[in-house]
């Protein structure tokens, strides 16, 4: 079976610097699925939408376009994923109408929220009893990556993203289950601002390319000063001539 890789960003906005290497008709979204295969939609994190704003979005892209969808920060950073199952079932239900577009759901958890197994595991029970979906998981507490948690999310088909900058020496790497595996990245030294230079991209396509799993999602997180889309476009190139 071909490994299936996404190329994407953050959000779907298009830079002025890049804007040359896009269609120039359409909506930003339908402008930017014609080039990317996905999206990591990071409004969820601090707000619900309607269902119907999920179904329009699925219907401006193509068939194999695919949405990544963060949970909602309630459940994460507020609630610390203790008593979410309301939250859970409403975040579940309105991205629903992505439909076949829904990709990944993303769990990303606060740098204070330490692994423990008495909290995790009855969250991930809930979580896989609402939902078969996909599911990654970005902690940043170091607690997360000792092999107690890694087995944890393994045995709820959960993968551990490979974020940058990497908390720990092993959270550059991807864990949990590998089947799908997800690279997060934030942009480094700057967080949210810093590009990526060319030994880091082709380091990258390379890890890309050798990786067994079935699926792999590589999201640049660099977005405040545009510099997302150019590192996926150039990832992108890269990853479809590797030499």
């Amino acid at each position: 079976m071909q490994k299936v890789i996404h190329v994407g960003t953050a959000g779907w906005t298009i830079p002025r610097a890049v804007s040359d290497r896009f269609p120039s008709a359409g909506s930003a979204l339908q402008r930017y699925a014609a080039r990317f295969s996905a999206a990591e939609i990071n409004s969820t994190f601090r707000r619900s939408h309607q269902p119907q704003t999920f179904a329009r979005w699925a219907n401006a892209v193509r068939e194999e376009f695919r949405f990544a969808v963060k949970m909602p920060k309630a459940i994460t950073h507020a609630l610390k994923l203790v008593g979410t199952a309301d939250l859970l079932g409403t975040f579940l239900q309105e991205t629903r109408n992505l439909g076949t577009k829904r990709g990944p759901l993303l769990l990303q958890l606060p740098p204070s929220l330490a692994y423990d197994c008495r909290v995790a595991q009855p969250f991930f029970e809930l979580l896989r009893a609402r939902t078969s979906h996909a599911v990654v998981c970005e902690p940043r507490h170091p607690s997360w990556f000792a092999s107690e948690a890694e087995e944890l999310l393994a045995s709820y088909a959960i993968a551990r993203a490979a974020a940058d900058p990497a908390r720990t020496s092993d959270a550059g790497s991807p864990g949990g289950i590998r089947t799908l595996e997800y690279y997060r990245l934030h942009g480094a030294p700057r967080m949210y601002y810093s590009a990526y230079d060319a030994s880091f991209l082709s380091r990258l396509a390379n890890a890309i390319l050798q990786s067994a799993a079935k699926e792999v999602w590589c999201i640049f997180d660099n977005t405040a000063s545009g510099a997302a889309t150019a590192n996926a476009l150039e990832i992108q190139t890269r990853l479809t001539s590797p030499h």
